[in-house]
């Protein structure tokens, strides 16, 4: 891979998006290697939670930039068929960090700028550092957000904060970002890191295929009606009553000893 740098240790993935000449901003051949090693990641049991942030730039600072955004360079020629495609190329590996079985977190450490923001949003939990920048600057450069910005955006911080974010195109800091609920948490820069692999390894002490279940049955809720979505919910709650987690788990509970949870 030219622009993505995997570590794999402890049943944990840290995925560097690592273009440091441009910010780390997403061009078609970033895309495509994001794809390939999403796909590979998603086939491994040794892996249960990824960790997805940016590269450090051309002088060595790791808290640049997480994502700069999309590679305009690259955009600026494009024709509407072009651009159509760019955006349905970067939601192939964004579905994949949303609808992996993997947990996925997004460590943002410096500028989550237009694409940055939203490979952000696909994560299903996002960590800041206290330096982050969030934005989307779009508009202001005659486009809308391609990514999926618009959309998701919108189901994070709801309408009215995400049409004046993408309206005004102001840039927002980790603590603006926390109050609206666009990240879960921020920490200091040198903390950014540990934060997210202790909260990686507490996931992996839990149920990993109960986890896996959880989050395909909020991902796949959301948008259904409420009693369709509560009847899933039950059909996948008794399907993870079927396994050896479940019998191990509650019977670890009962005999007031830690469990030993295996299924993934």
């Amino acid at each position: 891979m030219n622009n993505l740098v995997l570590e794999v240790a402890d049943e944990i993935a840290v995925l560097k998006i690592s273009r440091p000449a441009a910010l780390n901003a997403l061009n078609s051949e970033t895309l495509d290697e994001l794809n390939e090693v999403l796909t590979e990641i998603e086939g491994r049991d040794d892996i249960k939670v990824v960790i997805l942030t940016g590269g450090a730039d051309k002088k060595g600072n790791e808290f640049k930039s997480f994502v700069a955004g999309a590679d305009i360079a690259e955009m600026s020629n494009f024709t509407a068929a072009e651009a159509r495609a760019f955006g349905m190329r970067a939601s192939v590996p964004f579905f994949k960090l949303m609808n992996m079985r993997q947990v996925t977190i997004a460590a943002v450490n410096g500028f989550a700028l237009g694409g940055g923001c939203e490979i952000s949003m696909a994560c299903d939990i996002r960590i800041a550092s206290d330096n982050a920048t969030f934005a989307q600057p779009e508009c202001g450069l005659g486009i809308i957000p391609g990514f999926g910005g618009t959309q998701r955006l919108a189901r994070l911080v709801g309408m009215g904060c995400a049409k004046e974010m993408i309206f005004t195109c102001d840039n927002i800091d980790a603590n603006e970002a926390y109050r609206i609920g666009l990240v879960n948490k921020v920490v200091a820069k040198e903390e950014l890191m540990p934060t997210a692999t202790a909260m990686a390894k507490k996931i992996i002490s839990k149920g990993s295929y109960a986890v896996s279940i959880a989050k395909a049955a909020i991902n796949n809720g959301y948008d259904m009606d409420i009693k369709n979505a509560v009847e899933m919910e039950a059909n996948l709650f008794g399907i993870t009553c079927s396994t050896h987690d479940k019998a191990e788990g509650m019977g670890a509970f009962l005999e007031k000893r830690k469990a030993d949870l295996t299924d993934f």
